[in-house]
């Protein structure tokens, strides 16, 4: 169900540019060009809002079209498709007028049959991918969305759920390029209160009512509205997108708007133009710490029957339902009985799903939950080579002081055994060469060149 609503059109109706999935692109041009907003850099958005603005729903590859239109290159998207063992399709940027708005349009073609795919399958397609970390980890998290909804509505094992029409290379495409948009712009993403259209739509499983199951189990914890009209205004690929992405949901957050990027659907509606606005901007930092305008929400319960087995369960499983950080505190209840206050932090829009886990798999009889605003050091991941190969580094920024550099220790880990050398052999070559990251210094440095500054003009 990746499309329903926003059917791609075979041809824009100006210039675009087709992408294989082999990662080639080549362009044709037809009537006038499109001027192209000036290209973002790497972390362009680090400290800014991403305001994602639907007043006519949205899918999977609107926001792929309104984030390149924003500024996000293409190549970006590009180069994220070409490390994907998927063939058989190919994709091309152009553009649709909507009510007098010249909005990108991102297309997906389909050239050869694809075979049928659970979520197992993709996300070991994923795990095995050669995506950057950042990209793979939002491209997971975003199919989890999805699987989880899929997988409470048919009643089925996670890994056994079949998406069908959001398994497809369409759905795949949308998920990696817009995950691959949204690491490159490293900002934060708030998305409107999203419009839910009425009627029936045809599935592999047969008619289902609009909205589909799966979409109103993505948005859990973001609000919507009745659109009063009979069409697929959210899509189970767009619903995942900003269900495993939004940090909070208004309907327009208290920044300085500083670029704005249309993507269109390809529908003609009779009551708005079918288009997604996406609003990049400062954050208004009068506002930062107003109750309304909270970010995360801490979670707690009070447990007093708990191994320490179960509890390293409890923080897996509460990870994997969105939580950004699980922790455990030794406390004392009443009648002097040791127990445990299992705390975790999330996202105001996975907040519910956090919840709803802790009581599911901990013996407590109630959740207590307060909501918080979060001052972050923005962040990015970069990746280094080493003698044991190419390690990512994370590295916080922002006007707090020198950057911090941290290789992941995950796959400092995976690149020792591979080697067999001690882990902290791996870290200390992946932390000498993050000490080069941003300074214009190649690590190690090529023959004749001074390692401790930038090369000579």
């Amino acid at each position: 169900m990746g499309h329903e609503g926003h059917e791609h059109d075979e041809h824009g109706p100006h210039g675009h540019e087709h992408t294989h999935g082999h990662g080639h692109t080549h362009e044709h041009a037809h009537g006038h060009e499109h001027a192209a907003a000036p290209e973002l850099a790497r972390g362009a958005g680090a400290g800014h809002v991403l305001f994602l603005d639907a007043p006519s729903g949205l899918a999977g590859d609107m926001i792929v079209a309104a984030l390149v239109d924003l500024g996000v290159p293409r190549a970006v998207v590009a180069d994220a498709l070409a490390c994907l063992p998927v063939t058989g399709y190919h994709v091309h940027f152009g553009t649709r007028v909507r009510s007098g708005i010249v909005a990108c349009a991102f297309d997906v073609h389909v050239d050869d049959p694809q075979p049928a795919r659970t979520y197992g399958t993709i996300r070991a397609m994923l795990d095995e991918s050669r995506l950057p970390e950042g990209i793979k980890a939002r491209a997971q998290r975003t199919f989890r969305r999805l699987a989880e909804a899929e997988a409470k509505v048919h009643r089925a094992p996670i890994d056994d759920v079949h998406f069908h029409e959001v398994g497809g290379v369409d759905a795949i495409v949308d998920v990696v390029g817009s995950a691959a948009a949204l690491d490159h712009l490293g900002a934060e993403v708030v998305v409107s209160p999203l419009p839910m259209g009425r009627g029936f739509v045809k599935a592999a499983h047969g008619t289902l009512p609009l909205p589909p199951p799966a979409v109103v189990e993505c948005l859990a914890g973001l609000r919507t509205y009745d659109a009063g009209i009979d069409f697929e205004l959210v899509t189970p690929t767009g619903a995942a997108i900003v269900g495993a992405h939004a940090s909070s949901c208004e309907r327009w957050p208290a920044m300085s708007p500083e670029r704005v990027g249309w993507g269109a659907g390809t529908a003609d509606l009779a009551d708005r133009p079918n288009v997604l606005r996406a609003v990049l901007g400062a954050p208004d930092a009068t506002h930062a710490h107003d109750h309304e305008h909270a970010t995360h929400t801490v979670l707690e319960a009070n447990v007093d029957d708990a191994t320490g087995e179960l509890a390293a369960s409890w923080i897996e499983s509460l990870l994997a339902a969105g939580a950004l950080d699980v922790w455990a505190t030794p406390i004392t209840m009443k009648k002097g009985r040791p127990a445990l206050t299992l705390s975790a932090l999330a996202p105001i829009a996975r907040a519910d799903a956090v919840a709803h886990a802790m009581l599911r798999e901990t013996t407590s009889l109630g959740v207590r939950r307060h909501d918080v605003s979060r001052l972050e050091r923005p962040r990015r991941v970069e990746h280094v080579e080493t003698p044991y190969g190419r390690i990512p580094v994370k590295i916080a920024e922002g006007p707090y002081g020198p950057p911090q550099l941290k290789p992941e220790f995950d796959a400092c880990v995976a690149a020792a055994r591979a080697h067999g050398v001690p882990i902290r052999e791996v870290v200390r070559a992946a932390t000498a060469a993050s000490v080069f990251l941003g300074s214009g210094v190649e690590y190690p440095p090529k023959a004749g060149r001074r390692p401790e500054g930038p090369p000579d003009d």
